[in-house]
């Protein structure tokens, strides 16, 4: 990762947990999974570089990346705080299923630093995806990669 991808992560992170403690973000059904944004955004960048991952996969997960750090998404977090990281969360699943596809789930996991499986993660984010971004918007965002 690095500085300014360390930096993003570190910021990211904080604002979670900050916002968590809000009334917000403690109400925020969704909380679990904006959890995961900082581990997921750690993911991307350490497979991103890993020799074992295709090419085409790292374009995607460049791709993933840069839809992380971008203020313009579908769902802004500059404007909704850190709940507008569900539709990164669920691109990030997307984007790394179709990875697992091509790449043994070996190198996934050993880059993974988050709680449980990544493998089941993934799996929870992607059965709840249509739910926590909207259908019209999870249409276009997977069209997208």
């Amino acid at each position: 990762m690095t500085a300014k991808q360390e930096d993003f992560y570190r910021n990211m992170r904080s604002k979670i947990k900050d916002w968590l403690k809000t009334k917000n973000g403690s109400d925020n059904k969704w909380a679990e999974y904006i959890l995961l944004a900082p581990d997921f955004f750690h993911l991307l960048c350490k497979l991103a570089i890993d020799k074992d991952v295709l090419v085409t996969d790292k374009a995607k997960l460049v791709g993933a990346i840069v839809y992380f750090i971008s203020p313009l998404d579908l769902i802004p977090e500059g404007i909704v705080g850190p709940a507008g990281y569900v539709d990164d969360i669920a691109l990030t699943a997307y984007v790394l299923n179709s990875v697992i596809n091509n790449t043994n789930p070996e190198v996934v996991r050993r880059h993974w630093a988050g709680e449980g499986d990544v493998l089941e993660v993934i799996k929870s984010v992607l059965a709840v995806a249509d739910q926590m971004v909207g259908s019209g918007l999870w249409r276009k965002l997977r069209a997208k990669f």
